[in-house]
Formats: C-alpha cells, structure tokens, sequence
C-alpha cells in the first residue's frame, strides 16, 4: 500500500509533472494551457494530471467544457517536512565533521611546533 508521500515523490519522478506543477504555483490553468508548452497532446498531458491528481497535487473543476487545474500545496509540504528532517540530519552532522577536523588542524599546528624541537638532538 502506497502511503501519500510514496505517491507524491512518485508522481515528482517525472519531469513532464514537475514542470507542470512549476507552472500551476503561478496560478490555475486549463488542461490546454499547461499542454501547450509540452510536445505532447492534451490527452497525454491529462494522463500526467490524472497522476498528480491521485497524489493529490492538483485538483480538477469542470465548467462547461473546459477543465481547470489548481495546485494542492498539502503533499508538497508534506514532502519538504520530510526532506528537512533529512536536510537537519545531514547539516548537524557536517557541522560535527568539521568542528572535529578544526580541532585536529589545531592539535595538529601545536603538535608540530613540539615535535620539530624533539628531532634535534
């Protein structure tokens, strides 16, 4: 069973999708707007919707005949949660690498002055 955040870095695999949701944080669009800067038919470009749709990404309206697309931020918010954790992790764990290599350059200045005067006999 696919959890939401399976489905939204599933559906984030794809670059066609991503475009698409860089373009739907500018504003709501019909299904021909976002296919139009794609060299894909409409009817591919619904398939990649229908994707975002089921992670809930995007929402469709109908009026009339055309169909409007929205950005749903909730799953890409959920996502940078769950990349800033890792982000955390990973920027505490530099931040002790490097105050363990700043003490050893220290150490290693200071030892250097002591041993080049124990060499000398």
């Amino acid at each position: 069973m696919f959890t939401r955040i399976d489905m939204t870095f599933s559906a984030l695999g794809d670059s066609t999708r991503r475009a698409v949701l860089q373009r739907l944080a500018r504003g709501p669009a019909t299904v021909g707007e976002l296919a139009r800067p794609h060299a894909m038919s409409v009817q591919a470009v619904s398939k990649h919707l229908r994707v975002l749709e089921r992670a809930g990404l995007v929402r469709k309206t109908k009026s009339g005949r055309e169909r409007t697309v929205a950005l749903e931020p909730g799953p890409l918010r959920e996502a940078d949660a769950w990349i800033r954790a890792y982000r955390e992790f990973w920027e505490e764990g530099l931040e002790r690498l490097a105050a363990v290599l700043d003490g050893a350059g220290e150490t290693g200045r200071e030892g250097s002055g002591d041993g080049a005067g124990s060499r000398e006999s």
